[in-house]
């Protein structure tokens, strides 16, 4: 079967001279060969796209939240997108009546809810810039956002209003004003009083403006829109600028992309909101669905409940990280391996004839119509019955999930990838390209794309085989760090954003991220890690004499190798009877715990984060060498190799916390 290809070159690409380095050709995606759709004259800031939508649609459901009664969840119910446009100008009202107008700094901090929306589209009303706060960013990261981003104004989810009153005093000398998505208790308004602030409930805050009128600010397209912070993976957050013009040409290409794959968002789709709205991924979704004027139904904030709010919203496209996929396959195999042997081989005959014949180039929905009737239906049923789209982003899905999913779950299981820095979705594989699958799939129809050689890690951008650090152009892009031109320029040269991830184009025009430039890389869940920043760390605990930190993005966690001091060892094992010589000593389960409690102990010590505390560990008696092709001369370690040289020791080490 010929390989469709889908990206056209559009630039030649370039040796390196005097010292720059060799970049490969440009390519953009195939739908894109004439040019990347413009956006029409009149779409000129995020708020047209909800305007619009709501002059063409007033009365299309918009946002829903289950109805609890006598404590139970029972049906979604909704507002239309003119009842919400209706709270959105009261909302601006009052903002402008205490004083906030266009260029101020708003924060918005809690789960995904209409009050999220409604108060993100009142700053995108009066040109405020929407500054989304969320606590994964560690300690301190809220108040340390606020007083970066000089915050005025911060709605607030009720029970976060506790963790946002302990950002005073420092936080004080900007924000000024809290509003609570509900009610504000006494204890809450004394503490803000006693820290010079004004706090609002909900219904308070929207009386403010009632009787009040004020113009909506003129916008521009250059104007920024939000400040995303993101986890900076050494030192602080950084703001990333996103501008209307990024966003709305964003969305212009997915749009593009998804008509031109028949799989086009209408009004009538439903989407889930469940994944932080404080992240580039759904945001964007959001937008999009809001520019269709279609309906986002919010889950109720506990992961325990999500499978319930799925089948009583029924969406049509539902959004995952790769957790969230790991789960429902591990959940698939579970009920598979407790089904019995007539479902098992049942199962396993319809998955492996629906399979070959899509690898035989059937699209998902005619591959097998009789398995899908009869034994994929319930998995289907596990996701409302209704989803047509699945796309996993954030960070790699495993290859064989993916297969899996694409058989088993009656939709289009879609891998994508972009940054917050490229307004998100810069990557998306394509339906029924089974090749695709371990790839993030083709350019989206509104970036240039091409590869710069990593001659320092053996990649090369002009190769028969490009490799190279995946370099992005085009409008989508961020327009700098907030107060950090410094590296704002060590990441966009001419134009270019380098990602920092090192790619490999695949003959189909998909790309596959290989590796990571810096030493940096994402858990499963989304987390950067400076490894080289943990190894220093941990480097305190007296009992190590070296330590080679590592995770990847399919293992949520981290494990470490580690050479041992012989005498602090020996010493220990001896205090708390442990026999044998050194090797036996370190082969001891007792020792492995023993080093694990220091590093607890170091990480705690450290404030580190949940994710960079180390839960497995492999003591080595012989030091990292130059030997073994561990180190180089100058004792830096040789990730690859070590990776290579301990695989087997790694392995186990996940293995045994499955």
């Amino acid at each position: 079967m010929a390989t469709n290809r889908y990206i056209v070159e559009v630039e030649k690409g370039k040796e390196g001279v005097d010292g720059s380095l060799s970049v490969g050709p440009v390519y953009r995606s195939i739908y894109a060969k004439d040019g990347f759709p413009e956006p029409a004259n009149y779409l000129v800031s995020c708020w047209d796209i909800f305007r619009l939508s709501v002059e063409k649609s007033p009365y299309n459901p918009m946002l829903g939240r289950r109805e609890i009664v006598d404590g139970k969840a029972g049906n979604y119910v909704w507002q239309t997108y003119k009842e919400v446009y209706d709270v959105v100008i009261k909302l601006g009202n009052s903002i402008r009546t205490i004083g906030v107008g266009k260029g101020e700094k708003c924060g918005i901090y809690g789960a995904n809810s209409p009050e999220w929306i409604i108060s993100m589209e009142a700053c995108n009303a009066h040109g405020l810039y929407c500054v989304p706060l969320y606590d994964t960013l560690g300690a301190g990261a809220i108040e340390f956002i606020i007083c970066h981003a000089e915050v005025s104004l911060a709605f607030s989810e009720e029970k976060k209003i506790s963790e946002l009153l302990k950002t005073a005093p420092n936080s004080t000398k900007y924000m000024k004003n809290i509003v609570s998505f509900g009610e504000v208790t006494d204890e809450q308004r004394a503490e803000a009083e006693r820290h010079g602030l004004t706090i609002y409930s909900w219904d308070q805050f929207l009386k403010l403006g009632e009787g009040k009128h004020y113009d909506l600010p003129e916008k521009k397209r250059s104007d920024v829109c939000t400040i995303m912070y993101t986890s900076g993976t050494t030192g602080d957050p950084k703001g990333v600028l996103l501008t209307n013009e990024s966003i709305i040409y964003l969305l212009e290409g997915v749009k593009k992309l998804l008509k031109t794959i028949n799989e086009e968002c209408t009004s009538k789709d439903v989407y889930l909101s469940y994944l932080p709205l404080a992240h580039i991924f759904d945001r964007v979704i959001e937008e999009l669905f809001i520019y269709e004027a279609a309906s986002i139904g919010f889950w109720r904030g506990d992961i325990k409940t999500l499978v319930e709010d799925i089948s009583a919203l029924k969406p049509t496209i539902f959004c995952a990280v790769p957790r969230v996929l790991e789960r429902i396959y591990a959940g698939l195999q579970q009920k598979l391996s407790d089904g019995g042997f007539i479902k098992k081989t049942l199962f396993n005959f319809a998955f492996n004839y629906k399979k070959s014949n899509m690898e035989k180039g059937e699209p998902h929905e005619q591959a097998s119509t009789i398995s899908d009737k009869i034994v994929f239906k319930k998995v289907k049923e596990g996701l409302g019955g209704r989803v047509r789209l699945i796309l996993s982003g954030a960070a790699p899905l495993a290859a064989h999930i993916e297969s899996f999913l694409r058989v088993v779950a009656c939709a289009h299981v879609l891998q994508g990838y972009g940054l917050t820095e490229s307004c998100g979705g810069t990557f998306v594989s394509i339906p029924n390209e089974l090749k695709m699958i371990g790839t993030v799939g083709p350019p989206v129809p509104n970036v240039d794309i091409r590869l710069e050689s990593v001659p320092e890690m053996g990649y090369d951008a002009l190769g028969s085989n490009p490799r190279g650090e995946i370099c992005i152009r085009g409008k989508t892009l961020f327009s700098g760090y907030y107060k950090r031109e410094d590296l704002t320029q060590e990441v966009l040269i001419d134009g270019w954003l380098h990602t920092g991830d090192v790619g490999e184009w695949q003959p189909d025009g998909a790309m596959k991220i290989i590796d990571r430039k810096k030493n940096i890389f994402k858990l499963s869940q989304g987390e950067y890690v400076a490894v080289e920043n943990l190894e220093n760390i941990y480097s305190h605990v007296a009992a190590i004499e070296a330590i080679w930190v590592y995770g990847n993005s399919f293992e949520s966690y981290l494990v470490a190798v580690v050479c041992p001091s012989k005498i602090q060892i020996e010493h220990w094992a001896k205090d708390n009877k442990v026999s044998g010589d050194f090797e036996s000593i370190c082969q001891n389960q007792k020792t492995k715990e023993f080093i694990l409690g220091e590093f607890n102990r170091v990480a705690k010590d450290k404030k580190l984060k949940g994710f960079e505390l180390i839960k497995g560990v492999h003591l080595d008696t012989v030091p990292f060498d130059m030997d073994r092709d561990l180190i180089t001369p100058s004792y830096k370690k040789k990730r690859p190799q070590l990776l290579k040289y301990y695989q087997k020791e790694i392995d186990e080490m996940y293995k045994a916390k499955k």
